[in-house]
């Protein structure tokens, strides 16, 4: 044995160490086809989810995901979050990282894996939601990244919807959608902006019923101006339960009414008020001459006496807190400031209805041919008649600040869910349109001989127009609000020497007036013996960069608005007008502008000018025709005063 030792000394370690090979390279970035990569930040190499129905009341999904980044501006794409709760488990979040090739850089840690509760961060939360995130950015341009999870929910009320391509700038090289589920629970989906050629497989196999959808090769999408947001605008499979059952309540969503009858069981009952609360409630309105009057001292009485406080408790999602826990306390979330409300409100004989709703500015609204939990927020609807015609009335619960009736842009012109004792019926929110939505302004602007300006400003703004306005009174000191509003003033040089904000009552909407003061130096320089000024100094509506390509969205106009300006230009001795711009007159489907000039008795040069933009959608190729009106009005909105300077 002795006489081995130095021959087995001088083999090589190789010769009894079977090291592990590296793993084979995958993802490489040249495997992406040219087209892909072209306009992308990132693709999605892979995305490929399974949901598996397992009953009425439980849905697994499993995800498995590949991006590759490949600029900084991808960036975002590097790391991965993933939302759980009570009803939703976590089963695990895995992850790898690789290089240009392909090569495994570092494969995700669970010491790398961060938890965290979405109250965390401080605010209004009561709610068991976490989330659980890990980050594998990279310092150098390209790398790829790999995530796999899965989330087992009890909370069938949601099943997932698929839209691989939800970012502005990734492209989609591959990407599948598989569910499954028993055959006593029909799927229900709905497909949209699919491409022409894709269809779903069906297959069955025993009990089973399997649907799948697969999407290859996606070029990245670049957000056109002036077109819906990118959720209604690429390929997209969106799901829904027929039957469900979420912590034995079940019920249905197959229909607008099934599903506004399990939420109405689901709260039924909670609507109790302390016997005092009552009390107080009947003093209140006891000489209230007609039912809109007690309803706005019941909303009064909201607002004074309790905060919101989001609550996102299992269950406590859907079902409400007791009206007597809200009258006791003084805070609750949308749902349970809601039915407070309407349990005040049946106190005081008025009766009325919490809605659901899709709640957020800009938000486009719920798709009504899909019945399906679409709502985010709960207002009330108080149905209310005058001179014999319906005239109802809605309040948003939430806020110690909101005018009275008026829902704006987060709750407005959209569609809500009334829960009534017979389910669910779908209505419309109020609707803002150019009658509500306006912005009046009235600004006179002094010359001094020395080129030199001063300006003050009177504007109203009303409905949609006056609700930032309005968010900055309440939630801002006076400071910020300058700040505010001197950041946002597009003026090359000025001082501004005064402003404040104040809320004013208007006939069709709340309304803020704005006062505002400027020092302007140099304004109105001379150019030899002439000063040329554009007067319309803050209602400028700027034209649209030209259409690269052809245009893939429609037109979408989200709001109707009218602004209408009178600008009064005050002259020194010195200055006389030499020469006036034309008048402009546009009428479109897009809307309609108008501008004057015109010389007063005083020596005062008037500007007059009107825009009115309308809602709506309209075909791509309406899009050249929006672009030459938005040109035509900006350059009628530059156009200038010649002054001529004479002897003093």
């Amino acid at each position: 044995m002795k006489a081995l030792l130095p021959l087995l000394a001088a083999l090589p370690l190789s010769s009894f160490l079977l090291l592990p090979a590296a793993p084979a390279p995958k993802y490489a970035v040249d495997d992406i086809p040219a087209a892909l990569r072209e306009g992308a930040h990132a693709v999605l190499r892979a995305d490929d989810e399974v949901v598996a129905v397992k009953s009425a009341g439980r849905v697994v999904r499993t995800v498995h995901r590949v991006v590759t980044v490949l600029d900084p501006a991808g960036d975002d794409f590097g790391r991965h979050a993933v939302s759980y709760d009570a009803l939703n488990t976590l089963g695990y979040l895995r992850g790898a990282v690789y290089d240009a090739d392909g090569r495994l850089l570092h494969q995700l840690r669970a010491s790398e894996i961060h938890d965290q509760g979405v109250g965390d961060a401080g605010g209004n939360f009561m709610t068991d939601v976490r989330i659980r995130y890990a980050d594998l950015r990279q310092p150098q341009v390209p790398y790829t990244v790999e995530f796999d999870y899965e989330v087992a929910s009890d909370n069938a009320l949601f099943y997932p919807d698929w839209q691989p391509q939800d970012e502005e700038g990734l492209a989609v090289q591959n990407a599948t959608f598989k569910v499954t589920t028993p055959a006593a629970l029909p799927l229900r989906y709905q497909e949209r902006q699919l491409p022409k050629g894709t269809a779903v497989a069906r297959s069955t196999a025993g009990s089973l019923e399997t649907y799948q959808w697969q999407l290859a090769n996606l070029p990245a999408v670049e957000e056109e101006d002036a077109a819906p947001p990118l959720a209604h605008t690429t390929p997209a499979v969106v799901l829904a339960p027929g039957t469900f059952e979420v912590q034995g309540h079940k019920g249905t969503s197959a229909t607008w009414q099934g599903l506004g009858q399990w939420s109405y069981e689901l709260n039924a009952g909670r609507d109790v008020l302390p016997p005092a609360t009552i009390a107080k409630v009947q003093a209140l309105v006891k000489d209230a001459p007609d039912a809109r009057t007690k309803a706005r001292r019941v909303y009064e009485m909201l607002q004074g006496s309790t905060r919101y406080i989001s609550v996102q408790l299992g269950l406590g999602g859907w079902q409400t807190f007791p009206a007597s826990s809200v009258a006791n306390n003084g805070y609750g979330d949308c749902k349970a400031l809601s039915n407070y409300t309407t349990a005040l409100l049946a106190a005081a004989g008025v009766p009325a209805y919490v809605a659901l709703v899709g709640a957020g500015a800009g938000r486009p609204d719920l798709r009504a041919d899909f019945p399906s939990s679409q709502f985010n927020h709960v207002v009330v609807c108080v149905p209310l008649t005058q001179a014999g015609r319906p005239d109802t009335l809605w309040l948003e619960c939430t806020s110690q600040t909101e005018a009275f009736g008026y829902m704006g842009s987060f709750t407005g012109n959209r569609h809500a869910l009334l829960i009534t004792p017979q389910g669910g019926q779908l209505v419309a929110t109020p609707r803002y349109g150019a009658a509500e939505n306006r912005q009046e302004r009235r600004l006179d602007l002094f010359l001094d001989d020395k080129g030199g300006a001063t300006a003050t400003a009177r504007t109203l703004r009303t409905g949609l127009e006056q609700d930032l306005y309005a968010q900055l009174m309440h939630e801002l000191g006076p400071t910020d609000q300058k700040k505010y509003i001197t950041d946002h003033l597009r003026l090359p040089t000025f001082t501004l020497t005064r402003f404040s904000l104040a809320a004013v009552p208007t006939k069709a909407a709340p309304g803020v007036v704005e006062t505002l003061s400027l020092a302007l130096p140099g304004f109105a320089a001379p150019s030899g013996k002439r000063v040329f000024i554009a007067p319309n100094l803050l209602s400028r509506l700027p034209a649209l960069p030209a259409q690269v390509g052809e245009r893939q969205t429609p037109v979408w106009l989200s709001d109707a608005c009218v602004h209408a300006d009178t600008v009064r230009l005050h002259l020194p001795a010195t200055f006389k007008p030499e020469n006036l711009p034309a008048p402009v007159q546009l009428s479109t489907a897009y809307g309609s502008y108008s501008s004057q000039y015109a010389t007063l008795p005083d020596g005062t040069i008037q500007y007059v000018r009107r825009l009115e933009m309308k809602r709506g959608q309209l075909p791509a190729t309406a899009y050249a025709g929006y672009l030459d009106f938005r040109r035509k009005i900006s350059a009628a909105d530059k156009a200038q005063v010649v002054l001529l300077m004479t002897e003093s």
